[in-house]
């Protein structure tokens, strides 16, 4: 890739950061880390009934209309990460076309239960397969999932 290719690309990659910055102004959505992971807050946010808050929580990333804490995550691997237990848990898998999919939508307990024998479980931020994730979600109760928006809630 020449010189050119890399500013050119990089110009459409700072073009469209700014274009999510001028809609959601609350986010910075930094190229050096946080990009990905504001991404997912925002689709998170437009689809499920969250409240994001204003500035990045260790634990929560927002909350549900009911106060449920929620932890969003995103990703364009096939592993998602987990740290600390929040509340509710809700991770997406991102593709290149702009679609994705939910990869796990309920309480965080379910993940930490899972994994409770794993060297740092609750301490240090781990990488977890999206298949395992995925499996894990199936049998979430709908009452114990982050609630999508509905029309009249957006």
């Amino acid at each position: 890739m020449s010189q050119k290719q890399i500013k050119e690309a990089l110009g459409l990659i700072f073009q469209g950061i700014g274009m999510l910055q001028a809609e959601f102004s609350h986010r910075r959505f930094t190229i050096d880390g946080r990009l990905i992971g504001d991404i997912g807050e925002i689709i998170a946010a437009a689809e499920f009934d969250i409240e994001l808050d204003d500035v990045s929580r260790a634990v929560h990333d927002g909350k549900t209309r009911g106060g449920r804490g929620v932890q969003i995550k995103a990703t364009f691997q096939d592993h998602l990460t987990f740290k600390t237990t929040p509340d509710l848990y809700l991770g997406f898998k991102l593709f290149r076309d702009g679609t994705h999919e939910v990869i796990f939508n309920g309480p965080g307990q379910i993940i930490f239960d899972r994994y409770a024998g794993r060297v740092g479980i609750g301490e240090k931020l781990l990488r977890f397969p999206n298949t395992v994730l995925k499996k894990l979600s199936v049998d979430v109760p709908s009452d114990l999932r982050v609630p999508k928006r509905t029309a009249a809630a957006s």
